[in-house]
C-alpha cells in the first residue's frame, strides 16, 4: 500500500509538471525595433518618444510573444538606401526607414488576415517621433488610453495587447531556463527527489515488518 501512494504522487508529480509546461500566456501586440547593423534590437522607448536620426531604420512586428527577449522580429532585409531610394532627401527634414511586418496568419486574431510586410520611407521635420514618421506612411494608427499602439494601417481591427493562451509558445519559455535547458527544472527535480527519498524509507520500514 505504501509503495502503491508512493508511485501515486511521483506520477501526479510529473502530471503537473508536463501541464505547467503544456500553457504560457503570451500577448498580442506591435513590438517596435531599432536596426543596429544587421540585426534588430527591441527599442528601448516607445515609438511616441523615441525621436530617430536621418538615416535610421527602425521596424515594427505583429505576433504573439511571452516578453521582449522572445518577440518575433521584423523579417526581410532591412537598408535604409533601399527603402528611401526612391525619396530624395530635402534641406530641413530627416528620412527614417520603416519596415511593417503584420506578421503570419498564426498570430492573428480570429477572423483577421495580416496584410503583407512591406517597407516605407518617412520623410519629417527634424524632432519627428517615430510614431509621428509612422503615421506619415501607415495611416490610420490606433492607440489605448495607455498610449499602447494598437494597429498599424487598421490592423488588427480591433484589439490590443490582449493575452493569449497557447501550447505552442511553450519552446521559447523553455529556452528561457538557464539552468538546464535540456532538463527538467530544478523544481521538478527537488520534488523527484523528496519523493524517492519518502519511498525509499517506506520501503525499508515494509522490509523491516516483513523480516520481524
Amino acid at each position: 500500500m505504501i509503495r502503491r501512494a508512493v508511485l501515486l504522487l511521483l506520477a501526479s508529480l510529473l502530471l503537473c509538471a508536463g501541464a505547467g509546461q503544456a500553457q504560457a500566456a503570451g500577448y498580442r501586440y506591435w513590438s517596435f525595433w531599432d536596426r543596429d547593423g544587421d540585426r534588430w534590437v527591441y527599442a528601448t522607448q516607445g515609438p511616441s518618444m523615441a525621436r530617430p536620426s536621418d538615416g535610421d531604420v527602425q521596424g515594427f512586428r505583429f505576433a504573439v510573444s511571452e516578453d521582449s527577449s522572445e518577440a518575433a522580429r521584423p523579417r526581410g532585409t532591412a537598408d535604409f538606401g533601399t527603402i528611401c531610394a526612391k525619396t530624395p532627401a530635402r534641406d530641413g527634414r530627416k528620412r527614417v526607414a520603416l519596415v511593417i511586418d503584420s506578421g503570419t496568419k498564426a498570430d492573428a486574431p480570429q477572423g483577421e488576415t495580416p496584410p503583407p510586410a512591406r517597407t516605407a520611407c518617412a520623410r519629417v521635420s527634424p524632432d519627428a517621433t517615430t510614431a509621428e514618421a509612422l503615421a506619415t506612411v501607415a495611416k490610420p494608427l490606433r492607440y489605448d488610453t495607455n498610449a499602447l499602439l494598437c494597429a498599424i494601417a487598421d490592423y488588427p481591427e480591433k484589439g490590443c495587447g490582449e493575452q493569449v493562451t497557447s501550447s505552442r509558445k511553450s519552446a521559447p519559455a523553455a529556452k528561457k531556463d538557464t539552468s538546464d535547458d535540456n532538463g527538467p527544472s530544478l523544481g521538478l527535480l527537488a520534488g523527484i527527489a523528496v519523493v524517492t527519498v519518502l519511498g525509499a524509507a517506506a520501503i525499508w520500514q515494509v522490509r523491516r515488518r516483513d523480516q520481524t
